[in-house]
């Protein structure tokens, strides 16, 4: 206890005057916090108490017990007056866990394990103390929760009287517990495995601290629970069930756009790095080439040609577009008026191995929160949600789907052509109210699915027929396809010169000097995300009157195409383009911090609607853009 106890009072962290817990727990004390968080490689690292993190690693309970005694002993010392009493949460051990290598040995000891939340139970009562009334004497028993179990006593200790004492629920202590569900990640499943699954339970103040979608670290304890065959009999399996008690949450992706909220560490140190990033995130946006490198930095391996059109011979308009996705246009959070979509959907058509499912894997990669998945290999409940028993109450309960996980994300779909009827079908309010409204089993709810879909399709005869309209070479019905902002064509056509370059350049991959081939993005990875969760976390630009008149021009320009063609008054685009065009406006202008949408970025945003969705509109026949071609139903 005494070598803890000199730890909190000299340990200093890097640049700090005077001692980090010292500070940390009198920072508590003023926001009446009752939890401090422990940084064990700080503990590993100061001279006293490199045994002691050993020790911890190997018996935490009783260790974790003990930093509680010893904490709370110098805040009686320090703030004599304090009210409540401060508890430890260790975090950052050091050695994680590859969730499938969790084995016996690890039972009882301190573990670190990475994943994606796919569950969230509800609130349940956890006794602590329970209280036993004795039924002759009315003598009242406290006795305290050992681990996961409460033992009543056997006899009376007033009377002696046997099988006499009864749980008096309403004068026992509870508290608030929750069983969460996460899974491996995709990227840390070994090749022809299926991901595993841990159940984890959450207590207090980590109580709803997660959500599904979430990537997270998690610290705590793995346990092993004795699983009775029946109620009734006291035998047990010689199987065990395991979970973790969780002792802290960092969620791995919090500077990224897909997640609210910080690491549960220091605040203090967490809202100086913010604003050194901050800064140096603003400072870049200020570069006037800005635009261009962010979408030189998507997918900077696939070949791009700016004197190439969009018919594959060059991805700029398409990476562009994907570009304006990922930064979104604006969310409103009035509840009192109509909803308004602001997240971008795309649809990538074309003829195969034209890197559709290359753009859509660098997309998933840029959104840390959001769910890749395959048409053929979905249903409609693998997208929705799905009704399964808890395992701890067995009551019916909604599983998450893909879009549910990715709400505030990206879903990309690959293989969007191949998905049955059925399952497209429930694509249709995902993505127009975001939203998934379920009725099965006696369960009726609406859930959100504030995602945007990025889809990739092959035409019905594998290539692409110039001479049929979009919606014949796909088989998609209209009503789908009118809730796509952009539809790009990625068609591959035959032109000698330019065939040899990207010849040239695919072969270049191949070589044994990456030197020579490898093309660096203007803004590597980590920056380009941190980039965007800033802009879609902070930037929240307005249409002023310049823009407004400038939005109203490029919608009448679009329908005036329709009225001068000479096969008649056609449709060349609906009041869907011109919500597309304000989504698009306002993605063009978080890109550059601006908290204004110009009239330069509704002409671009006109320009991308022009190059992807009008020509995918465009007849065969007549050359003429119908959007009912699209639309109609």
């Amino acid at each position: 206890m005494s070598v803890f106890k000199q730890f909190l009072e000299d340990f200093q962290a890097e640049g700090e005057e005077s001692g980090t817990y010292i500070r940390k727990i009198n920072q508590l004390i003023e926001e009446n916090n009752r939890y401090l968080n422990l940084d064990c490689n700080d503990l590993r690292t100061f001279p006293t108490t490199s045994k002691l993190y050993e020790q911890l690693i190997l018996f935490p309970q009783k260790i974790i017990q003990v930093f509680d005694v010893v904490v709370n002993e110098l805040v009686s010392t320090l703030h004599p007056s304090t009210p409540f009493s401060i508890h430890i949460h260790v975090f950052n051990i050091g050695n994680k866990h590859p969730m499938r290598d969790l084995s016996t040995d690890n039972i009882d000891q301190l573990v670190c394990v990475e994943g994606m939340i796919t569950r969230v139970g509800d609130l349940i009562p956890d006794i602590r103390i329970a209280t036993f009334v004795c039924s002759n004497c009315k003598h009242r028993a406290e006795v305290h929760r050992i681990g996961n179990r409460i033992d009543c006593p056997a006899r009376c200790e007033q009377c002696h009287s046997p099988n006499t004492l009864r749980i008096d629920s309403t004068d026992c202590i509870f508290n608030d517990k929750q069983v969460v569900k996460m899974q491996e990640v995709p990227d840390q499943v070994p090749q022809g495995e299926t991901p595993q699954s841990v159940t984890m339970f959450a207590s207090e103040e980590l109580f709803d601290c997660v959500k599904p979608g979430d990537k997270v670290e998690v610290t705590g304890i793995f346990r092993a629970l004795p699983v009775r065959i029946s109620p009734n009999r006291t035998t047990v399996r010689d199987v065990f069930n395991t979970f973790i008690d969780v002792l802290h949450y960092r969620k791995k992706v919090d500077k990224r756009f897909a997640v609210e909220g910080e690491e549960l560490d220091d605040v203090q140190q967490v809202e100086e790095e913010r604003r050194r990033e901050e800064a140096r995130l603003v400072e870049l946006s200020h570069d006037e080439n800005i635009y261009a490198k962010l979408t030189a930095s998507i997918a900077p391996s696939i070949w791009s040609n700016s004197k190439r059109s969009v018919t594959c011979r060059g991805m700029d308009d398409v990476k562009k577009g994907l570009l304006c996705m990922l930064f979104g246009g604006n969310q409103p959070d009035d509840e009192r008026g109509p909803h308004f979509r602001g997240d971008i959907n795309i649809l990538l058509c074309g003829d195969p191995g034209t890197s559709k499912s290359q753009l859509l894997s660098c997309v998933h990669q840029l959104a840390p929160r959001g769910i890749y998945t395959s048409g053929k290999g979905s249903s409609a409940v693998g997208l929705t949600a799905y009704v399964t028993r808890d395992p701890e109450t067995y009551d019916l309960i909604l599983e998450s789907g893909a879009l549910v996980l990715s709400d505030k994300g990206i879903c990309c779909i690959d293989e969007f052509d191949k998905m049955d009827d059925t399952t497209r079908s429930v694509l249709h309010e995902a993505m127009e109210q975001q939203t998934i409204s379920v009725a099965k089993a006696g369960i009726i709810c609406t859930l959100n699915a504030r995602t945007s879909i990025l889809a990739a399709a092959n035409p019905v005869n594998s290539r692409y027929d110039p001479n049929l309209s979009v919606m014949q070479n796909l088989q998609l019905p209209p009503t789908l396809l009118s809730r796509f902002d952009l539809i790009y064509l990625i068609l591959d056509k035959p032109v000698e010169a330019l065939d040899r370059q990207l010849a040239t350049h695919l072969i270049s991959l191949y070589t044994e000097h990456p030197e020579n081939h490898v093309e660096v993005a203007p803004i590597d990875k980590k920056t380009l995300t941190d980039y965007i969760s800033y802009a879609r976390r902070n930037v929240h630009p307005v249409i002023p009157d310049a823009a407004a008149v400038q939005l109203e021009e490029e919608y009448i320009k679009m329908r005036s195409l329709g009225a001068r063609s000479t096969a008649g008054n056609v449709v060349t685009a609906t009041p869907r383009q011109l919500e597309s065009l304000i989504r698009i406006s306002e993605a063009l202008a978080k890109m550059k911090l601006n908290s204004e949408v110009s009239v330069e970025d509704v002409k671009e945003a006109a320009r991308l609607i022009n190059v992807a969705t009008q020509r995918a509109a465009t007849d065969p026949r007549t050359g003429v853009i119908n959007m009912s071609s699209i639309y109609a139903e």
